[in-house]
């Protein structure tokens, strides 16, 4: 299986950019633009089509490894996790602690409530839900 998967850099962001990478990849599986099995572009590959530094990359892929999300098969390359679907839900929460740690972090940092933030996290939730279903009717 393969495909392609095309991330963009902004350099107006705060987050650094392998932290920018780590995120989209993310969001590409959230979002099913990557499946379990899909090949990821090489290191060098990816930092071409960046025009960043092949380190940049490694730095994100080696995040985006520590957390399960993608795996190395030597001389064959660099492919979402087969198994990514069978991670318990207890495992597949506490995959997403550090982010939601960070999130509550910056919410406090920019004067935003518990309240206000479950809100803008449903409304997000229900834009994903949107996205997917058009996705899913683009598809069909």
């Amino acid at each position: 299986m393969s495909s392609p998967i095309h991330l963009t850099i902004a350099p107006g962001d705060d987050a650094p950019i392998y932290r920018q990478i780590v995120r989209q990849v993310r969001e590409a599986l959230v979002g099913g633009r990557l499946a379990p099995g899909d090949r990821m572009p090489s290191h060098r590959e990816l930092a071409q089509q960046l025009v960043i530094a092949p380190l940049t990359v490694k730095k994100a892929y080696d995040e985006l490894e520590r957390d399960g999300l993608i795996e190395t098969a030597r001389g064959q390359g660099t492919f979402v996790r087969r198994d990514l679907q069978r991670a318990s839900g207890a495992e597949r929460r506490e995959a997403l602690r550090p982010g939601v740690r960070q999130l509550v972090h910056e919410a406090h940092l920019c004067g935003v409530g518990s309240e206000e933030l479950l809100a803008m996290v449903a409304d997000e939730a229900e834009r994903l839900r949107a996205r997917q279903a058009d996705t899913t009717e683009t598809n069909a």
